[in-house]
């Protein structure tokens, strides 16, 4: 396979400071460059055909860097350098990858526009469509019916969410289910090491001053959603032989 080097954003160049309009908006003080080559570009026409637009490489790029293929054969690389990116061989492959880093991308940056799987009970009930009490919803630390019992996360003394995808927990940023990860971050905690601060970090605070007291169990029923989506998005990439 022919390598090529994509990076996954574009990059922006502060323009030289003129008289601006009083409406101008702050990002028109920058010009924005693809950062996917037109060499790119024309190679991947070749090889896949003249309707291959940039946004489609772009996508291609987020859906193979989700290959567990991938991963694994250029772990060692990956830790070192920015990504080397195989043009596949087959041009069902591409589309494929494409395709389905363009439903991830979704996935991952509208995340908290996705419902809850129907499976998903909260005190051993549908979840309820007109939301839970205030003083319910007060989040201390959330933590798992038990270690082996992943399926159900107790929320608070008050809520229990269960029935939950395993799967879900296949899901990982930085080596933790998106789902712990949630848990841990979104928990009462007070800076006790030694000469700290003593500052106590509340994420329900951030939940009132937005008015909203429901946000940090929405979240977490939306992570899940999102959880399940990815892993089947990723069962179903296509199986390649990196070199």
């Amino acid at each position: 396979m022919k390598k090529l080097s994509v990076s996954l954003s574009n990059w922006y160049e502060k323009k030289e400071k003129v008289q601006g309009s009083l409406f101008e908006k702050t990002e028109d003080e920058y010009t924005r460059y693809d950062a996917i080559s037109d060499f790119i570009l024309d190679q991947a026409k070749t090889r896949y055909g003249s309707k291959v637009i940039k946004e489609d490489i772009f996508y291609y790029v987020y859906g193979i860097l989700h290959s567990p293929d991938y991963r694994k054969t250029f772990a060692n690389d990956l830790k070192k350098m920015l990504p080397r990116l195989p043009l596949v061989e087959k041009v069902a492959d591409f589309w494929a990858f494409s395709k389905s880093g363009r439903e991830l991308a979704d996935l991952h940056l509208n995340y908290e526009e996705y419902k809850p799987p129907k499976e998903i009970l909260i005190n051993g009930k549908p979840i309820s469509r007109t939301g839970y009490p205030e003083n319910q919803l007060v989040v201390s630390k959330m933590s798992f019916a038990s270690k082996e019992k992943k399926d159900t996360i107790k929320y608070n003394s008050f809520l229990t969410i269960s029935n939950i995808p395993l799967k879900a927990y296949k899901y990982e940023i930085d080596g933790i289910s998106a789902i712990e990860w949630i848990i841990d971050r979104y928990q009462i905690k007070i800076d006790k090491k030694k000469n700290g601060s003593g500052i106590k970090s509340d994420p329900n605070d951030w939940a009132k001053e937005h008015e909203n007291s429901q946000y940090i169990l929405d979240l977490l029923l939306s992570v899940i959603t999102v959880s399940v989506k990815t892993v089947e998005i990723v069962d179903g990439l296509p199986k390649v032989e990196w070199e």
